[in-house]
């Protein structure tokens, strides 16, 4: 009889253990029933199948909304030109944020750059006069041999606009005015390369190109610790293509131009904003020195410039390729 009561209840217990590992209603009643709770509601189907319709609404709307890179390119005018990132969704991080969401809410998209399989570094010796066309932001490049009187007042007036510009200092400069480049510096102003003493650069034998850049990237190291400048700006724009071969040897990239505000020959200050109004374009570098025109016109330029839809950046962050509308895909 002992014998016959063992059976049955091993019997119950084998029975049970079945219906637990059945995946049926009774395997969810059973699960629950250990948790100390009521029956368990079997949904893994109908999620699996929500999950797979989001991630197919996801993957064809991602392909709607790509938008592809823009390879660098030697143009006939501007010669290097940056290429500029594409945008596409990122569409595991936008399934994660879309997950959650009930099934009448819109999908909220989020995006990645895409670099072109060509960038500005790929293009060789080639000077560089603008950043690319579809980008909305311009740079003011100041170069710097003379006018210390004006550098302070010109400090606080992009301090106050929140603005960074690229300053490039002749070396000569720099060697005697190492504590007003350290007041730029600690402003968090981008610090380039002017050559040593303002020559014209393409009279100059190589070996004498050479020094002139040379010693003012090694000056630009030993008094500011300055050890990843990319950009070289020949004085007066005078440059020949030994001067772009012998940068480009430095690991510096010529840069030049796109509008002049002719500021030392002492314009009125609504003369340069109006002169940066008119030639205002996407990608565009603005040349300016430590002068009285530029010092009061530097407010009113910045306000035009912003009033137009434009960011302004550092040289190095208007020809990188990062788009300005990484955020929306618009």
């Amino acid at each position: 009889m002992k014998y016959g009561k063992a059976a049955a209840m091993a019997g119950c217990m084998l029975a049970l253990i079945a219906l637990a590992q059945w995946n049926g209603p009774f395997g969810g009643y059973i699960d629950a029933l250990k948790a100390g709770g009521g029956p368990a509601v079997t949904t893994g189907a109908p999620a699996a199948e929500a999950d797979e319709r989001l991630m197919n609404e996801i993957r064809l709307e991602a392909e709607k909304r790509r938008i592809p890179p823009i390879d660098a390119k030697v143009d006939r005018v501007w010669k290097a030109v940056p290429g500029y990132n594409g945008l596409e969704v990122d569409i595991d991080r936008t399934y994660e944020a879309n997950r959650s969401k009930a099934a009448d809410e819109p999908l909220q998209f989020l995006y990645k750059e895409t670099p072109p399989a060509v960038g500005l570094n790929d293009l060789g010796a080639q000077p560089t006069y603008r950043g690319h066309p579809n980008k909305r932001m311009v740079s003011l490049m100041i170069n710097v041999a003379w006018g210390n009187e004006y550098i302070e007042p010109i400090l606080k007036t992009l301090e106050q606009e929140k603005v960074k510009a690229t300053f490039f200092f002749d070396g000569s400069w720099l060697k005697k005015n190492g504590e007003l480049a350290r007041q730029i510096q600690a402003a968090g102003h981008e610090l380039s390369n002017h050559a040593y003493s303002h020559p014209a650069m393409s009279r100059l034998s190589r070996e004498a190109q050479y020094r002139e850049i040379a010693k003012t990237e090694a000056m630009l190291e030993s008094t500011l610790g300055v050890k990843d400048n990319r950009w070289f700006a020949p004085p007066s724009g005078d440059f020949n293509q030994l001067t772009v071969q012998i940068a480009y040897g430095l690991g510096l990239r010529t840069v030049m131009w796109t509008i002049d505000t002719i500021d030392w020959q002492k314009p009125s200050p609504s003369t340069v904003v109006a002169r940066v109004r008119n030639k205002l374009e996407p990608g565009a570098l603005i040349l300016m020195h430590p002068t009285a025109s530029t010092r009061d016109a530097l407010a009113d330029m910045i306000h035009v410039i912003k009033a137009k839809g434009y960011r302004l950046g550092t040289v190095s962050e208007t020809l990188s390729s990062a788009r300005t509308d990484s955020g929306t895909g618009r």
